[in-house]
């Protein structure tokens, strides 16, 4: 596995905390019985600050993760990985963590 497929298999990781951080105080804050459903009506109650940050973060981390993966997709399937294709795939996941 190429250093960039190894840093997108971490970051899909991460999104995965990412949302399981989110979920739990969202689903104590919200209710199951809003959390599971469509969400085609705004919540009765607010999320808190924190919990609102979470899931922008969240959000953000989903949109740079698809362009990230097909960063990542074409480096690979084009067999172009060089050091500076892994150097930018590793500063992509350590700046996610941050």
């Amino acid at each position: 596995m190429t250093p960039e497929l190894t840093a997108l298999a971490l970051a899909g990781l991460l999104q995965a905390a990412q949302f399981t951080v989110f979920a739990v105080p969202a689903n104590i804050e919200l209710g199951p019985g809003y959390t599971s459903s469509p969400r085609d009506r705004p919540p009765t109650r607010q999320m808190s600050a924190v919990t609102g940050r979470l899931q922008r973060a969240l959000n953000n981390h989903f949109e740079g993760l698809i362009l990230f993966t097909l960063a990542v997709v074409v480096v690979t399937l084009g067999n172009q990985s060089t050091p500076v294709t892994q150097t930018a795939a590793w500063t992509y996941l350590a700046a996610r963590v941050l």
